[in-house]
């Protein structure tokens, strides 16, 4: 009997085809973004992660000391509306937006602003 020869295999193809746009995307990420943007990026993704584990420490072990729990989420989501805004003001597609504000002002707003809120979570603590 002759083998006859057929393409790969369609799980391979199928994912291959559902990888591809996230590989796609995650190309496109790497090779466009500045090394500036992309450190404020991972800053944002580890306040994400250490709100998520502070919740679920929260929910699943204990939250006896309560005022911790709502300072340090506090502090998390604080801390990341601060970084997204200092993101959007230092990406160079967002220059026409802000016109008069340079890198160095935002990171100054940036600066004074996790100031003032580490200020207030400090302070909540008691």
């Amino acid at each position: 009997m002759a083998a006859t020869k057929t393409g790969p295999p369609a799980k391979q193809t199928a994912a291959k085809a559902q990888s591809s746009p996230l590989l796609s995307l995650w190309n496109a990420y790497y090779e466009t973004t500045s090394t500036r943007l992309k450190t404020i990026d991972a800053l944002l993704v580890f306040l994400i992660l250490s709100g998520i584990i502070q919740f679920l420490y929260c929910i699943l072990v204990s939250n006896f000391p309560f005022n911790a729990f709502l300072a340090g989420f506090a502090s998390c989501v604080g801390q990341f509306v601060l970084a997204a805004s200092l993101r959007s003001q230092v990406n160079p597609a967002n220059r026409a937006e802000f016109k008069e504000v340079s890198p160095e002002r935002a990171f100054a707003d940036f600066a004074l602003g996790s100031i003032v809120l580490h200020f207030f979570v400090y302070n909540f603590l008691g």
